[in-house]
């Protein structure tokens, strides 16, 4: 089956990478090489492009679609939270961009029958790398009512948490609970009928979104990634970053604005002790967000926020 997915915002990508010939660029996050084939377009005809996946459907489809384009491509099959090794290993210091694409891609939902859309009855997977140990159907049915409303408040802010967890423990005392239909009907019954019809999305919606946060360990993952991502930037070389909710939004803007101000004293300090220094400015003082033709045309691009920073 063919991979399907739209690149969300590629125009606004290519722009704030700056892409341009004979320089390196890293795709952190492949999904279907859409991006990764655009900056191919720019970096022709002696630029580097490393594309990186932990799916390994991803790196399939980028070994078909980007092979041919005519500049050096390296596609590696890894998590982008082991950049630094990857650097290392092709023999290279730095970047002059790098992209971060924190969206599931289309052919996770609608073809990776694992799980990850509570339209579909399918294993309660949620791996995006399937050589991963932990999938959402160990942690629904191994851990304690406490833990699994901790995940679905801090990964999924969804305010009926408690509900939902208490159900889903006494559901699971009859039977595992193993697909994703079958976790969707115990939330569904876990809410009021007058909480599902207000609802503007799916009730299922925050806690498929926390599972498969909780799975594939995200947050914990992206905070890591922006503790040493500008470190492996060029002088002038750009880090772009697509988030899709508020939580790896907020963790990106935090961090972008630490990387930019430096100085970590606190505010009524007669002077800097910390000698931190300034290492990047902001390029996005304001989110910036897909078009309502891109939209239109590509709706899963609706919830995208983009930023980006340039090293200094």
């Amino acid at each position: 089956m063919p991979y399907r997915h739209a690149p969300a915002m590629p125009n606004e990508v290519v722009h704030f990478l700056n892409c341009r010939p004979g320089k390196i660029y890293v795709d952190c996050t492949l999904g279907g090489s859409g991006h990764a084939g655009r900056i191919c377009e720019k970096i022709l005809p002696d630029g580097i492009l490393i594309g990186i996946d932990q799916d390994s459907d991803a790196i399939k489809n980028a070994r078909k679609v980007l092979m041919p384009c005519g500049t050096t491509v390296h596609i590696i099959h890894d998590n982008f939270i082991h950049l630094p090794t990857i650097l290392s290993e092709l023999g290279m210091r730095a970047a002059d961009g790098i992209l971060l694409d924190l969206g599931l891609s289309l052919h996770q939902i609608e073809a990776s029958g694992r799980g990850f859309s509570f339209t579909r009855d399918e294993p309660l997977d949620m791996r995006m790398n399937i050589e991963s140990e932990l999938r959402a159907e160990d942690i629904i049915n191994r851990e304690s009512e406490a833990s699994l409303i901790k995940i679905f408040k801090e990964y999924g802010e969804e305010r009926r948490a408690r509900q939902i967890a208490r159900k889903i423990i006494a559901e699971r005392k009859k039977e595992k609970i193993r697909t994703s239909l079958q976790l969707v009907r115990i939330i569904m019954t876990a809410l009021p009928k007058e909480v599902r019809r207000k609802q503007k999305i799916h009730p299922a919606t925050r806690t498929f979104m926390a599972l498969r946060i909780a799975v594939n360990r995200e947050l914990e993952r992206l905070e890591s990634f922006l503790e040493f991502a500008a470190d492996y930037l060029n002088p002038g070389g750009r880090l772009c970053i697509l988030s899709f909710h508020s939580l790896e939004d907020r963790i990106v803007k935090q961090r972008f604005k630490a990387l930019e101000k430096g100085c970590t004293c606190p505010p009524d300090f007669p002077q800097c002790i910390c000698n931190k220094k300034s290492v990047a400015r902001i390029l996005t003082r304001k989110v910036v967000r897909p078009t309502q033709e891109e939209v239109a045309s590509n709706p899963m691009a609706r919830s995208t926020k983009l930023r980006a920073l340039e090293k200094i």
